[in-house]
């Protein structure tokens, strides 16, 4: 078996500090647990704790909020690991607790959603603790694994399969959309069915639907409440938060400086992974048979291109552009000043060019076209 490094794990290593609580958030299944393990692969079995936030014995083993109870939980320990940390109740608190009054220990917690795990990490940790976002297998980790013809061959399954870690260890179709399927049925909305604001799960699965099928498409609230009969647009603006927060789906403003043409306050919806993507529409037809691979291709360029600003802590913002007569790009990024253009091209026969209201309002800005020729550079 292939094992595949994780990029964060380096990173993972030199950001655990005494004082500090190291956050590894990531959607369910990207591979925080198995992450976790290779990390503690450097540590003898007495020098690290590893609690499970699932399991109701580890929640005990914290309820006592006493620091006599934690100094002997963790005795001779330097590292202590909270899987799926947010399951703990009133966590914030306990870890300041530990990394204020243990010296030398290290912790590290994970969790699958920002809108709760932030909340009870929030305010008590102010000041102590670091946070990184795992994501699905990104290229730049299978560039180890693969060389350039594998790549070049696997591209399209990618396209349609996505990138989650257990696809890689799968051979045949018919097994990764069985292991999609369950994954989108019984573990996607895990976190957000727990909130206890939730009332209508299925409108949650319908919702997604519809972003599912206009991906890189300006989508309006208003237009999905209508589409979405018995919810308001507030509890449509409400799920997409939610969505975000356990790594579905993340959204794309639209660039403006202004102009009286442009498009200012839309946004388009894309998928943390084409694999969910496809399965919450139950499309696993291959490329012969789809009529929607332009958008999978841009899907899986805009995630993959999250991916890696992510990893290599690069500083920009993600846009993209468009106005109200049409002249668009797919991609814009926005990096200390400079703006840099892209659109994307799965067909390389057609030519794209550099809308001329965006030539002349932004002369300065670079231009590329990402194809199959050349989106490796741009990815990894």
């Amino acid at each position: 078996m292939v094992l595949i490094q994780r990029f964060l794990l380096k990173r993972l290593n030199e950001s655990l500090k005494p004082g500090k609580v190291l956050i590894l958030y990531g959607a369910r299944r990207v591979g925080k647990t198995a992450l976790v393990k290779t990390l503690i692969k450097e540590y003898s079995e007495e020098n690290y704790l590893l609690l499970n936030g699932e399991d109701s014995d580890a929640a005990r083993l914290l309820e006592n909020q006493s620091i006599a109870n934690y100094k002997r939980l963790v005795s001779n320990k330097s590292l202590l690991i909270i899987d799926e940390a947010q399951q703990i109740p009133e966590i914030g608190r306990k870890l300041k607790l530990m990394v204020d009054e243990i010296p030398n220990l290290r912790v590290l917690a994970t969790g699958s959603s920002v809108f709760d795990l932030s909340n009870k990490l929030g305010e008590p940790l102010v000041g102590r603790k670091y946070t990184m976002h795992l994501f699905p297998l990104a290229q730049m980790e299978l560039q180890g694994s693969e060389d350039l013809l594998q790549t070049q061959a696997n591209l399209e399954e990618r396209l349609i399969f996505g990138s989650y870690p257990e696809l890689w260890h799968l051979s045949s179709a018919k097994e990764k959309e069985r292991y999609l399927q369950e994954l989108v049925d019984s573990y996607l909305l895990k976190d957000i069915l727990a909130y206890e604001g939730i009332r209508k799960s299925n409108k949650i699965y319908d919702l997604l639907r519809l972003l599912a099928f206009q991906l890189g498409k300006e989508v309006s609230t208003h237009e999905l409440a209508n589409n979405l009969s018995g919810i308001s647009r507030n509890t449509v603006e409400q799920y997409l938060e939610l969505l975000t927060k356990v790594f579905v789906i993340y959204p794309v403003g639209a660039y403006s400086n202004n102009l009286r043409k442009e498009i200012s306050k839309s946004k388009r919806w894309y998928f943390s992974d084409n694999g969910i993507r496809n399965a919450l529409i139950r499309n696993f037809n291959p490329f012969a048979l789809r009529n929607d691979v332009g958008e999978l291709w841009e899907n899986y360029l805009a995630s993959e291109r999250i991916k890696y600003l992510s990893y290599t802590e690069s500083d920009c913002s993600k846009f993209f552009w468009r106005t109200y007569d049409q002249q668009e790009l797919d991609w814009v990024e926005e990096k200390q000043g400079q703006l840099f253009a892209y659109e994307f091209k799965w067909n390389q026969k057609k030519k794209a060019k550099l809308p001329k209201a965006w030539e002349k309002a932004y002369p300065e800005s670079q231009f590329s076209v990402i194809d199959p020729s050349n989106y490796l550079d741009w990815i990894t």
